[in-house]
């Protein structure tokens, strides 16, 4: 005689996807992370054209890549051909400080407000181009 077991299954499905909480999750925090990246985007480069209003120059000209280094060197009085030196690793990143550094100088700012544009970048140029400092033309 022959004796079957019979084993049962059971099979518990999924009722709907676990997963979708996790995306929606996802992509509100990506929708927030970029609307806060467009924010400080936008506050840049309100400051940047603000700074090249303040310096006379177009304020147009701080939107587009290249054209607004060019004016910026301009603005702190430095040769053109520095441009070179914006492609050449390393020496880019000694000759933004050096910018930075105559960038405050011409606004009449000190050592403490360079750092504060190195290190802080997203409080400094604000306070930079809203700020009462004037553009000083000699020196």
């Amino acid at each position: 005689m022959n004796t079957y077991t019979t084993t049962t299954y059971t099979n518990y499905h999924n009722v709907g996807n676990y997963n979708s909480g996790a995306a929606v999750a996802a992509g509100m925090f990506g929708g927030i992370f970029i609307l806060f990246y467009m924010l400080i985007a936008v506050l840049m480069l309100v400051s940047l054209w603000k700074i090249f209003v303040k310096a006379g120059k177009a304020g147009w000209a701080s939107l587009i890549p290249f054209y607004n280094t060019i004016v910026m060197l301009e603005i702190v009085r430095l040769p053109i051909w520095y441009i070179l030196l914006m492609f050449v690793p390393i020496v880019n990143v000694i000759i933004s400080v050096v910018i930075m550094a105559k960038m405050a100088k011409v606004f009449g700012k000190g050592t403490g407000f360079v750092l504060g544009m190195l290190f802080l970048p997203l409080i400094f140029y604000p306070i930079l181009a809203f700020d009462k400092s004037e553009y000083i033309i000699e020196g």
